[in-house]
Parts: structure tokens; C-alpha cells; sequence
């Protein structure tokens, strides 16, 4: 699908840019790959990491708040993947108005850029804090969600489709707990601080992430929110598995911060299905049709929660260990 194309990606120096960049260039042959991003030291760097690929890679400088410049980066470009935002919760708390301009307006400067220069398909990825949101972070990319999901009644019968990507935080990411407890470690900590001994999350990794954006990609009608199936774990149990007998501490619960993560809500689940792999969300507007559901998923039970908490599937201690060693080795 993306032999011959050009796939443009905000956001693009970031951990899943860099992911998305080694499966695309391993597994496709496109025209062009185009990491937009506003760090120019970054992508300095990035471009020195893919010096033999620099024929069909492009590097270009812009903000997603700027829509004339989005313009100019999407023309001519088949695919786009906005995994461009403001991440960080206590960032977001104490810049609220930043948050929301990136965000916010940014999503909707991707999707007028993408409807104006008539892209194929935009993929953007969301995150669990989207979900019943309890800090600013969440409510920007609740808003971003739907801002995505509504905006294929604007593309026509024939135009841009928008599909959304959901998960928690990726193993091993900048930012997630992994780093930090290596860090505290590194720095002489006698305790890993732990924000509550209940606190539960999923596992995945960034080629799991990577590929549900491929195969949104590949599947979406327009409106659909796709949600991987994966494992839940204990932080508890994470910490035991990278230094095992290392003291903990409970620390107690930050602000905006959640017990669980939650994929898919009680509300979500009158139009949710199961698939092998995952779980997609379909939109509820008049403008959809029954008929653009993707086949072979089934209808979920009313009142069905898809909650770190109550998984099906758990990680166990020995199993992290094995994670930790096959799943961070390939970042």
C-alpha cells in the first residue's frame, strides 16, 4: 500500500517517528517519507541516523499550528500520520492555552490541510487519557478524537477518510516509568517511588503501536477508533522485574494521573467490536453506514469495559522480564 506513496508524519522525530521510519523503510518502498517537526536539532539528528535513505526521506521544519505551512508539506502526499501533541501532564496543566493551540487547533489545521490538498487517508494517534479524561492532556486529545472522527463528513464520497489510533503508554518511551526507574537507579536511589501499589497498565511496544497505525491504514472506511489487544501488568511487578529485591516506595497518586488505564468505555461498547487482534470503535453520526464495517469483528457484550484492571490477559513477573529484553532491545 505504501509502495510508491509519500507518507507524511508530524511529530515525526519523536520515539514512534523513529519506530514508524524503520518498518516503513524495512517493509515498503516509498516515494517519499516526510518528517515534519519544529526541532531542527532533531531532525538533524535523525537525518544523520538515515544517511543511506536520505533519497527518499524529507526533512521539513513547521509547527501543526501553522496551516499554510501544513499545506505546503502535504502536497502531493498520499498518507499522513499526526502523532504530533503536547504530552506531558503537568506541562499541559501549567500551559493550558499551549496545550490546547497544538493539540487542539493543531489537529484542526491537519485536518483542513489534508482535506485541501486531498490526501488519502490521515491515521492520528490517541492515547487511553483520552478516556474519561481527567487532566488537561486528556481533554485536548478527547477533542482531537473527535475532531478526527467527524471530519470524514467533509471529505465527499471519494475524499480524505480520517481513522484514529489508541493506546497507553508505549514501553520504554521517553516519559514512561521504565526510563525513570533506570534513571533513579543509575543516580544511587535506595527506593523506586511508586504512586500506588494498585496501579495497573498495558504493555505495548513500539512495533505494536506501528503496526495498528499499518493496518489503519490499510482497513479504515473514515471514523473508525482502533484499539490493540494486549496484556496488563502490575507496577508493582514492573519494578520487581527490573531490579528484583530493589525497595519500593508508595508515593501516592499524581495529579491527573489513573489507577487504570481504559481503552474502551461502558458507553463505547454499544459500537465496539472484537476482533483477533484488536478492537475498533465505529462513529455514531447519521452521516455513517452499516455496511463500512470492516468484516470479521463481532458486536462486544452491552456494558463491556476494556480496562488495564480487568484484562483477560496479565504479564507476570518472569514474563516482563522477557519483555523488557525483547520488546526495549528493538528501540
Amino acid at each position: 500500500m505504501l509502495n510508491g506513496s509519500s507518507v507524511l508524519v508530524t511529530g515525526g522525530t519523536g520515539s514512534f517517528g523513529h519506530h514508524f521510519v524503520d518498518y516503513v523503510l524495512e517493509h515498503y518502498k516509498p516515494k517519499r517519507l516526510i518528517i515534519y517537526s519544529r526541532d531542527e536539532y532533531k531532525q538533524f539528528l535523525m537525518s544523520n541516523r538515515y544517511k543511506e535513505h536520505k533519497g527518499g526521506l524529507r526533512f521539513f521544519i513547521g509547527d501543526v499550528r501553522d496551516e499554510k505551512r501544513l499545506e505546503m508539506a502535504m502536497k502531493d502526499v498520499d498518507y499522513v500520520i499526526h502523532a504530533a501533541a503536547l504530552k506531558q501532564v503537568p506541562a499541559c496543566e501549567y500551559n493550558p492555552m499551549e496545550a490546547i493551540k497544538t493539540n487542539i487547533n493543531g489537529a484542526t489545521n491537519v485536518i483542513n490541510a489534508a482535506l485541501e490538498c486531498g490526501v488519502k487517508k490521515v491515521v492520528a494517534l490517541s492515547t487511553d487519557k483520552a478516556v474519561n479524561p481527567v487532566n488537561l492532556y486528556g481533554g485536548t486529545k478527547l477533542v482531537s478524537d473527535k475532531l478526527f472522527c467527524a471530519a470524514n463528513a467533509y471529505g465527499g464520497e471519494d475524499g480524505t477518510r480520517f481513522a484514529v489510533v489508541r493506546y497507553g503508554n508505549v514501553a520504554g518511551s521517553r516519559g514512561s516509568v521504565i526510563p525513570l526507574f533506570n534513571t533513579l537507579v543509575e543516580q544511587g536511589a535506595k527506593e523506586l517511588p511508586i504512586t500506588d501499589f494498585r496501579m495497573t497498565r498495558f504493555w505495548i511496544s513500539l512495533e505494536q503501536g506501528v503496526e495498528l497505525v499499518i493496518k489503519a491504514l490499510e482497513e479504515a472506511r473514515g471514523g473508525e477508533t482502533f484499539i490493540s489487544k494486549i496484556p496488563s501488568f502490575k507496577i508493582t511487578d514492573l519494578a520487581e522485574a527490573m531490579y528484583p529485591g530493589y525497595a519500593v516506595k508508595e508515593v501516592g497518586i499524581r495529579e491527573g494521573e489513573k489507577l487504570h488505564e481504559i481503552m474502551v468505555t461502558r458507553e463505547d461498547s454499544l459500537h465496539t467490536y472484537e476482533y483477533e487482534k484488536h478492537f475498533i470503535i465505529y462513529p455514531h453520526y447519521d452521516w455513517w453506514r452499516d455496511r463500512d464495517l470492516i468484516p470479521g469483528g463481532k458486536l462486544v457484550e452491552p456494558e463491556f469495559e476494556y480496562s488495564s484492571g480487568t484484562n483477560s490477559e496479565w504479564l507476570s513477573i518472569e514474563q516482563l522480564r522477557e519483555k523488557l529484553k525483547t520488546d526495549l532491545d528493538k528501540h
